[in-house]
Formats: structure tokens, sequence, C-alpha cells
């Protein structure tokens, strides 16, 4: 009887830590987005990247962390030019890229040619 009692206990301690961990694990990571506009669709997907790179090594920095991880993490568009287009339109996307680190969106826009945004959930390791 106690030794069922002692297995009933440590299942439920067992069920209850996970909570306590994800609120902990919630508070190390952050979502950051990078946007960058270009003549041409390669170089504004590389260079939202290569910003979502840079924005993640920032937030590393200003947070203390030794190191860190990247997933790919949907976030809205970002537009330049807000007072012309306040929310990118479904029909202005050209396409979606994700990779190990980064989703990408990719719109055509309002004064240059391409804008894409990169989207990353960043944790300390």
């Amino acid at each position: 009887m106690l030794r069922a009692a002692k297995g009933v206990v440590l299942g439920i301690v067992a069920l209850a830590a996970p909570w306590p961990l994800a609120a902990i694990a919630a508070e190390d990571c952050e979502v950051i987005s990078a946007t960058h506009s270009a003549d041409t669709k390669g170089e504004a997907l590389h260079m939202s990247r290569a910003l979502a790179d840079k924005s993640a090594d920032e937030l590393r920095r200003k947070r203390g962390w030794s190191r860190i991880s990247m997933s790919p993490q949907k976030v809205s568009p970002d537009p330049f030019w807000k007072r012309v287009r306040p929310v990118v339109p479904e029909d202005v996307v050209y396409a979606t890229f994700v990779t190990a680190k980064t989703y990408t969106t990719c719109f055509t826009g309002v004064v240059v040619n391409y804008v894409c945004t990169s989207g990353s959930k960043v944790c300390r390791n």
C-alpha cells in the first residue's frame, strides 16, 4: 500500500514538473523579425535572413546569454510604407521560405520591387 502511494505521488510530481519548466523556458525565448527591401528577390531574401541573424545575436548580447538557438517562427509581413499600405494583402505575397532558423515571407513592395520579412524564435541554450 505504501509502495503504491509513493508511485502515485511520484506520478503526480512528474506530471506537474513540466508546467514550471515551460514557464521558465518561455522567459528564455523571444520572437524576432527582420525586414529588408531590395531590387531583386534574392537580395531581399538573403538580407532579411542576415538581419534576423544579426538581431538574434544582439538579443543574445543584450540578455547576457552565452549561447542561443533559433527556430523558424511565422510573423506578420512588415511593410515599410505603412501610410500607403498598413498591412500586406495576401495577393502581393509571392513566396514563403522556411529554413532551420527562419520563416520568411516575401512580397512585392510599394516603393521598392521586393520586400522580405524573416521571423525566428530565439531561445537561450
